[in-house]
């Protein structure tokens, strides 16, 4: 019998094992909040080398801390910064997989574009193929990549759906699999008008994927339990992941909870509690209480 290939391990790892996915690519919307929640001060750096040096040695903390394993944490999303360097002597992405046996993602978007009707696309990604066939060889799984919606406006929400497919098609013919995220403005004055209209585009794209080609979503918890059910069930659909979205941990959690075959991928909500002057012992016990608070309230 032919033994399972690794992206064929970690396909079925994200298929069918309990966990969630930590999202270590952005805390806090930016590089300087994610430090700064962390009780690292902005004057504690004097150039970006040194700031992404700081927040790799916080990213080293969390995924070396005996309580992160892929018994709790099926995924990790990475920044390519985190990607191109080490943890322990070996390459970020390897030991995720080979030491802890969590699946890697990379993100892969350049950020948001300005305002237009109420939503924010994604800057375009002109070095993506090469992104792509990097991550491949440094044997990343999947990606993800983030669009905002701040206002319910039909044909918006249509541009960022058909944005994210579009890009997701290139993913997929690289041989990769894509984490599309259309987040919702957790803010947005009609938010559930906004998912019912995210929820049909993006139904619609997925009827029309091609045979064998699986996509993943990230999306914003919402208003209505289970609004997501017929994702969490489609066949083109691996996983259906939410984002804490400015919620704290407790309320992401009860929301998270109310949706059956939704898991996690939090940011904030995960490193929530953690800082630089903890001891060893402390950032594992805080850690470690995270971790199973939204392992449980994914697994519910």
């Amino acid at each position: 019998m032919k033994s399972m290939g690794l992206n064929e391990q970690q396909l079925q790892k994200m298929k069918s094992h309990p966990g969630f996915i930590a999202a270590l690519d952005q805390s806090g919307g930016s590089t300087p909040k994610a430090l700064a929640l962390y009780g690292i001060k902005e004057g504690a750096w004097s150039n970006e080398d040194e700031m992404f040096a700081l927040v790799h040695q916080m990213r080293t903390r969390m995924i070396t801390s005996p309580s992160f394993s892929g018994e709790r944490i099926i995924g990790a999303i990475l920044f390519e910064n985190t990607m191109d360097r080490e943890i322990e002597g070996q390459p970020t992405v390897d030991y995720l997989w080979n030491v802890k046996r969590v699946v890697p993602f990379l993100k892969v978007d350049k950020g948001l574009s300005s305002d237009k009707d109420g939503v924010q696309l994604m800057k375009p990604i002109p070095d993506l193929d090469s992104l792509l066939e990097k991550g491949k060889a440094k044997r990343i799984f999947g990606t993800k990549m983030r669009s905002f919606i701040k206002q319910a406006n039909e044909a918006a929400i249509k541009d960022i759906v058909n944005q994210q497919f579009e890009l997701a098609a290139q993913i997929i013919s690289a041989g990769l699999m894509p984490i599309i995220e259309p987040e919702i403005d957790i803010h947005c004055p009609e938010k559930a008008r906004a998912e019912a209209l995210l929820k049909a585009a993006i139904l619609k794209k997925l009827n029309q994927l091609p045979a064998g080609q699986l996509v993943m979503l990230k999306l914003t918890l919402p208003e209505q339990d289970n609004f997501y059910a017929d994702f969490v069930k489609h066949p083109k659909v691996v996983r259906v992941v939410a984002l804490s979205g400015g919620y704290s941990r407790e309320e992401a959690n009860d929301r998270l909870r109310r949706n059956h075959g939704v898991i996690a991928s939090f940011s904030r909500a995960l490193a929530e509690g953690l800082s630089a002057q903890q001891s060893d012992a402390e950032f594992n016990a805080m850690l470690d209480k995270s971790i199973q608070s939204i392992f449980e309230a994914s697994n519910t």
